[in-house]
């Protein structure tokens, strides 16, 4: 392929997807007590379920340091590759975009562009799966991109977590500041705005969280065909049960779907519990 496409682990692409349309995956840092581990790599979701069920036991991430960025796109251009197109975690989430960017910059040509999934998990994924289709056709760097961003923009993810607690700890809920203090007690789905985390609505019972993330998600799908991703921690039940429901309401419409859990990063902010859907409508 001209173009290789490069993602990061937060994208929780199933490996055989990673394998078919040779991605590079780059892995953010978890770190447990103070012992740093790769995700996906070193440091497994249920490593970081088990640590915050421990009161006493830290639990942080960290982006890739530049240079891990750099060396990555250096070897795809020396293995042949005339250009790299990388897709990211959110920017108002992580320094990852940052960190990507920064590495491209130093490269000092247009070989390598970068774009902010403006997302998380199949959210990145999606527009990784476009980018690489595109490439697979031959397609060079600027189609390649546009492929990303147009997946990017088709894209819609809403998640239950069973407290905000853990967002709260990790800064990732500021524009959910004010829902704070005795509202701690309530399960909420929250979604993407402009690529950070809101509160899309309160519930106050899990079941109740399936079925409203069920609700929002058949929403957003519209009337054309969609792909769908179910990601969970530490909750298999609940995410088996979330597909069921999706599939039975949008029918014949739901072309691919993935279910995998989510890994060592997000869990890290949102918490054992956790039921994420991501929409991805397919071009008509």
């Amino acid at each position: 392929m001209p173009v290789a496409v490069v993602t990061d682990s937060t994208a929780y692409l199933p490996p055989e997807l990673v394998r078919a349309h040779r991605l590079t995956v780059v892995p953010l840092t978890v770190v447990l007590n103070g012992a740093e581990g790769l995700e996906g790599v070193e440091t497994r979701p249920d490593d970081a379920a088990r640590a915050l069920g421990a009161r006493r036991v830290s639990v942080s991430t960290s982006r890739p340091a530049p240079e891990q960025f750099g060396q990555t796109y250096r070897r795809l251009l020396a293995e042949g590759a005339d250009a790299v197109l990388s897709v990211h975690l959110s920017a108002e989430l992580s320094g990852t975009v940052e960190g990507a960017r920064a590495a491209a910059a130093e490269l000092g040509d247009d070989r390598v562009a970068v774009v902010d999934s403006r997302s998380a998990g199949m959210g990145i994924g999606f527009p990784a799966l476009a980018a690489a289709a595109a490439a697979e056709r031959g397609a060079h760097l600027p189609e390649v991109r546009d492929a990303a961003l147009a997946a990017v923009h088709r894209t819609t993810i809403f998640f239950y977590v069973d407290t905000l607690e853990f967002l709260r700890r990790g800064g990732r809920i500021n524009a959910a500041e004010a829902l704070l203090g005795t509202a701690l007690s309530v399960k909420p789905i929250m979604h993407m705005v402009d690529g950070a985390i809101a509160v899309r609505d309160k519930v106050r019972t899990a079941s109740r969280g399936v079925a409203r993330l069920t609700d929002l998600a058949v929403a957003a799908a519209g009337d054309g065909e969609v792909d769908l991703a179910v990601h969970h921690l530490a909750a298999p039940h609940r995410a088996e049960q979330l597909l069921d429901a999706l599939r039975g309401r949008l029918g014949d419409r739901v072309r691919d779907t993935y279910l995998t859990e989510a890994g060592a990063v997000v869990a890290a902010h949102a918490g054992p519990g956790l039921a994420s859907v991501v929409v991805h409508r397919r071009p008509t």
